[in-house]
């Protein structure tokens, strides 16, 4: 019999203070071990007021359907600041009804358009001026008059923040309220906090800090971007046992002082005197001194609050070091063995007065010696000074570093190896992914890729987590999101970002650089870099089935269009403007950051395919007329990029491989030059000695090009190569993040540049897409998205002996593994999950006769469909578990799907 599992609203299970007042609602199914084709064919919801289901509030009824996500409760009005209970049963294709799924819940925050009882607070400027560096503490005691049932904090901030209630933290979460483009969206976090009130005395306290808002912002030295003055604004409902109700709010009784955090920046660090530390200043038993002051209330609207979208930022894991060095130069050094995104915890004991800091870095310089410079202006230090009372232990709030090693200045030696300890943060995504393979440095370089999305997604997808930038590139978010998506359930990470994306376009429909958008007036606009716009809704839909965003984002993807279409000499190419082009491409002229590709043959190619995306993205929505139009734009625009960028003899006029790579990934080109196009690409490809000369435009879609025009031996090429320029080369080099540049470090140990060298910066690790999709053989279906039905045509190469990878999608697990055998055998086990299905393309396979299928001739194989074709043997499976084995021929042609 079915079951189901894992229910979820808005991607989360058992969500607070979401802000649908329709949420949608998902679920997996659990079937049988052994059983194959399971299926749903209808379910019923229920949700109530209580978890007994006596005090329902709406009711699906029996509906006949497969949906198991994204089901919308359509008429359910969630009200404001409540809890909702519910649940779902479901039949199966032979009508068999499940139990009821374990109860589950939902709770809304103050939703967009409340008001608030609150008001926003801050410290005086006769305490804490403007300019001030140093951090605020907020307080106020308060009573409550009986035994608490529940109690909840709806709070926000103009900077970051920190609450404490009676003297224990609030929440596990970091960075609240997160980075939004402040002048549309601000975010407002909901934290149970029933166990830590009681009745009688009771305190409440908050830490403020710049963050995004105040603090510094970009490499112009600029700070104060969205204001000047920090504030708090925060509800605390009370229910007591017998049903009265409080709000403690944020106002004038509040009171202010001055924190032992004399400074703290996003880029520079942390500076902390623990001996202006107030012990117990967030406790009713706190006897306040002359230093508090009233607080000064600021005006500021509540029309632009809305409920956090996304996953907090959160403590993920912690490092302990695996080496100590002393330096060429005498400096002491911690190596943690991993460039991660974090800070350090320390513990520490001495003198009141004494101070201690840690400076952090990505790489040590080729004779050994910590380096900073390419951090720019950023200090990323952290500077304690003791209070000298016993073991004292710190760990900063309100900044963060990108590093591997750490330098101490001022600790007492010997050192304790098991008083430092690196803490990494990042949004608090569900990790999905896994591969690997029989290639010990194409693990690493997986793991790599992996390190660089737990360090740029913190927040917002930025460039890279540790210089004077951290910025949220567009183009280095579209170039990763497919990769990204199969490594982590990034749905919520990118609703919330495009959200900002959209509210920072301008109204001609012009996209930023970078979103928030911080930079200067001028920074809109480039090709492959707008176009994250359509081509990052687009993949979030292909990947997790979620037609909403789609929807939310429409209006921004057509304005998009709309603006380039405005932007050429004539509507149908992008031939005007400033273009990153091929950023970094190695076929740059020396000295020059931008590649040998024509620009404008960039931008008329991504023009094409944001355009073909849009036609597909008003077919999805049902809008039949922009389809049409689009359909039509989409012609004329490759009839356009034909005439102008191929001969009549159908020779490419930008004679590069990002050249070729863009036409044909983008299938702009016709029959014949189609042919002449992947001939050249495997040319340049030989003439390079089949070393990349691709930059952030070309590389992420090399690989992927190469293997389904048949050149699946050259990609393996690509991909194995340990020399530069190569993915290999860093990791030969003892990377454990993708770097910024092929030759960030140079065969000698010398470095690329000072100027612009990150060692962790995710957007080559774009060929993790590749390996999941081609090496594993794992493709999400657009005509079935969400892996409602997928394919699974692994194609083995490189001398791999064997390859697996699996993603937890929204319907359950998808698993492909392969291995080869000394016998010239090949092993392939596929993992189906209930209510999806697969086509499953037997790799080198000539004849279903001559394949196995858990001991059994495929024949006679339950569950499934074969088809045998000039390309093979193919099957449509539906869910299960199921092993081929057979003689293995080594593909001459590739199996990949347009």
């Amino acid at each position: 019999m079915v079951q189901v599992t894992q229910v979820r609203c808005e991607y989360q299970q058992n969500p607070i203070g979401i802000g649908e007042r329709e949420p949608r609602l998902s679920w997996k199914l659990e079937a049988l071990a052994g059983e194959r084709g399971v299926t749903q064919s209808a379910y019923e919801i229920q949700v109530a007021e209580d978890a007994a289901f006596g005090l329902k509030v709406w009711e699906s009824g029996k509906v006949t359907s497969d949906q198991s996500i994204h089901v919308e409760t359509k008429g359910l009005i969630s009200d404001a600041c409540k809890r909702y209970y519910y649940r779902v049963r479901v039949w199966d294709r032979n009508d068999l009804e499940s139990d009821w799924s374990e109860t589950s819940f939902y709770e809304t925050g103050k939703l967009r358009g409340d008001r608030w009882q609150g008001e926003w607070i801050t410290a005086p400027l006769s305490q804490l001026p403007a300019d001030a560096e140093q951090a605020p503490l907020l307080r106020k005691s308060f009573a409550l008059s009986g035994p608490v049932k529940q109690a909840r904090i709806y709070a926000t901030a103009l900077g970051i923040y920190e609450l404490e209630l009676n003297g224990k933290r609030v929440g596990d979460s970091y960075f609240a309220p997160g980075w939004t483009s402040y002048g549309h969206i601000l975010q407002t976090q909901t934290y149970d906090v029933t166990g830590l009130v009681a009745p009688g005395d009771n305190a409440i306290g908050a830490w403020l800090g710049n963050g995004w808002y105040k603090g510094y912002l970009a490499w112009q030295d600029q700070k104060a971007v969205y204001g000047d003055r920090l504030a708090l604004l925060m509800e605390l409902h009370v229910e007591y046992e017998d049903g009265g109700r409080t709000v403690i709010a944020s106002d004038g009784s509040w009171t202010s002082a001055p924190g032992p955090i004399k400074m703290a920046e996003l880029y520079h660090g942390e500076t902390y005197d623990a001996r202006d530390e107030m012990n117990g200043w967030s406790t009713a038993a706190f006897a306040e001194t002359g230093e508090w002051r009233s607080v000064e209330r600021i005006e500021r609207g509540f029309d632009l609050l809305t409920p956090q979208i996304n996953e907090p930022v959160r403590k993920i894991q912690t490092l302990k070091p695996v080496g100590w060095l002393t330096t060429p130069k005498g400096e002491t050094v911690i190596d943690f063995g991993q460039n991660l995104v974090g800070w350090v915890k320390f513990s520490i004991s001495g003198a009141a007065g004494s101070e201690v800091s840690i400076s952090h870095a990505e790489v040590l310089d080729a004779d050994g010696n910590f380096y900073t410079d390419n951090l720019r202006s950023a200090k990323q230090k952290i500077r304690y000074t003791m209070r000298g009372e016993g073991i004292e232990t710190y760990q900063p709030r309100f900044t963060f570093q990108g590093f591997r090693y750490v330098r101490l200045e001022g600790f007492m030696t010997p050192y304790d190896p098991e008083a430092f300890e690196a803490v990494v943060l990042h949004s608090d995504m569900e990790e999905t992914g896994s591969f690997a393979c029989s290639n010990p440095l194409i693990n690493q370089l997986q793991s790599n890729i992996r390190w660089g999305l737990k360090g740029n997604f913190l927040d917002v997808p930025t460039d890279c987590p540790q210089r004077d930038e951290r910025l949220g590139w567009t183009g280095d978010a579209q170039m990763f999101v497919q990769t990204a998506a199969y490594l982590a359930n990034v749905a919520p990470f990118f609703t919330k970002w495009l959200g900002d994306l959209a509210t920072d376009q301008r109204e001609d429909g012009a996209v930023p650089f970078v979103v928030p958008h911080v930079l200067d007036k001028g920074s809109y606009a480039s090709a492959a870099w707008g176009d994250a716009a359509v081509i990052c809704p687009w993949t979030i839909y292909a990947c997790y089935g979620d037609k909403r965003i789609l929807e939310s984002q429409y209006e921004s993807m057509a304005s998009w269009i709309s603006y380039i279409r405005a932007q050429g000499d004539q509507p149908y190419l992008w031939n005007t403007g400033f273009h990153f082009g091929d950023w970094l491409g190695l076929d740059a002229k020396s000295g020059d950051y931008v590649g040998a590709t024509d620009r404008d043959l960039i931008a008329s190619a991504f023009y094409a395919y944001s355009v073909t995306l849009m036609r597909k993205t008003a077919e999805v929505l049902g809008r039949s007329e922009d389809a049409e139009a689009y359909a039509e734009l989409q012609e004329r625009v490759i009839a356009a990029f034909r005439e102008e960028f191929v001969t009549p003899g159908g020779r490419l006029s930008s004679s590069t491989q990002t050249g070729h790579v863009l036409a044909l990934m983008f299938e702009l080109l016709d029959g014949p030059s189609e042919k002449r196009a992947a001939k050249r690409l495997k040319e340049l490809l030989e003439t390079s000695k089949h070393h990349l000369t691709t930059g952030f435009v070309g590389t992420p879609y090399i690989s992927h090009v190469l293997s389904k025009h048949g050149m699946l031996d050259d990609a393996y090429k690509l991909l194995l190569q340990q020399d530069l320029p190569s993915w290999l080369y860093p990791v030969t080099k003892g990377a454990t993040t993708i770097w910024e540049h092929w030759d960030g470090i140079k065969e000698d140990g010398s470095f690329w540049s000072s100027e612009m060298n990150s060692f962790n910066h995710y957007a080559y690790g774009a060929i993790g897409d590749w390996l999941y999709r081609t090496v594993a053989g794992i493709q999400p279906v657009e005509s079935a998205p969400g892996y409602k039905k997928f394919v699974v045509a692994p194609q083995p190469g490189g001398e791999l002996t064997w390859a697996e990878g699996s993603i937890e999608t929204m319907y359950g697990a998808v698993r492909s593994a392969w291995k080869i055998s000394g016998e010239g055998r090949i092993e392939l086990e596929v993992v189906v999950p209930p209510n999806a299905t697969a086509e499953i393309r037997l790799p080198g396979a000539a004849k279903a006769a001559d394949v196995e299928e858990g001991g059994l001739p495929l024949g006679k194989a339950a569950g499934v469909t074969i088809t045998e074709t000039d390309s093979g043997v193919t099957l449509e499976a539906g869910s299960g578990t199921y092993r081929f084995m057979y003689a293995y021929a080594k593909q001459g042609v590739s199996m990949a799907t347009k």
